[in-house]
């Protein structure tokens, strides 16, 4: 039970509520780095599993309860939080639909812990990247909450963007390492240097501009395969 991978899950689980209290006491940047801290043990515990053979049954579910938290409810109270304005005295009708990001986390982690294929790679955009993106509009919140992005109908249009990609079966690389060789790697280590890159450049920007490039990326992948395998099928 209390084996070192697990514990590492619960401080993932830990700093998904400890987000959420920061949330709702208006401290943006104590979410951020909450979400930084979730992210860091989400990969950290599943890497650990592997170095140590230490992998269990309830470990794997430990893990979907935990990323349930931090990627499932904690996204879906942003998205509420930025539809409201940070307004929390009232209760809009638009503010509740932005946790559709949380009932589809829901449906994705579900999916994902019965699906065979998934792995070495994601079929559809992984919770913590979903998570990633939201946290980006947090970010870009703060230096400027006048944007048109953060209209209501836009949020609510990138919260059902996300949570349809979040169970799709488009094909997405893991970042999650079994090791630190390049061989079998190369593609991780090309996509941290490009994030590294990314961030002094555009800044504020920064966080949901990698994972719109990682979904873009993604999605061009899949059509480029899908358009040569009918040339060879043809």
């Amino acid at each position: 039970m209390f084996k070192i991978p697990n514990l590492i899950t619960l401080i993932n689980l830990l700093s998904g509520c400890l987000a959420i209290v920061f949330l709702f006491r208006h401290d943006l940047m104590a979410v951020i780095y909450c979400i930084v801290i979730s992210l860091i043990a989400d990969f950290l515990d599943g890497f650990v599993a592997r170095l140590l053979n230490s992998f269990s049954d309830m470990g794997k579910e430990l893990d979907s309860l935990a990323d349930m938290v931090s990627f499932g409810f904690l996204p879906g109270a942003i998205l509420f939080y930025l539809i409201q304005q940070g307004d929390l005295t009232t209760l809009e009708y638009q503010g509740i639909a932005g946790f559709i990001v949380t009932l589809f986390a829901a449906l994705r982690l579900a999916k994902f812990n019965i699906d065979t294929r998934q792995s070495e790679s994601f079929l559809g955009l992984p919770t913590p990247s979903a998570t990633l993106f939201i946290a980006g509009l947090v970010l870009i919140y703060r230096a400027d909450p006048s944007l048109v992005v953060f209209q209501w109908p836009v949020l609510l249009g990138i919260g059902i963007l996300l949570s349809l990609l979040m169970i799709s079966d488009i094909p997405m690389f893991s970042l999650k390492f079994k090791g630190f060789s390049w061989k079998g790697n190369e593609i991780r280590y090309i996509f941290i240097i490009f994030a590294a890159a990314m961030i002094p450049l555009t800044g504020v920007y920064s966080l949901s501009l990698i994972i719109a490039i990682y979904i873009i990326y993604s999605i061009a992948i899949q059509q480029i395969n899908r358009s040569t395998n009918k040339r060879i099928n043809k």
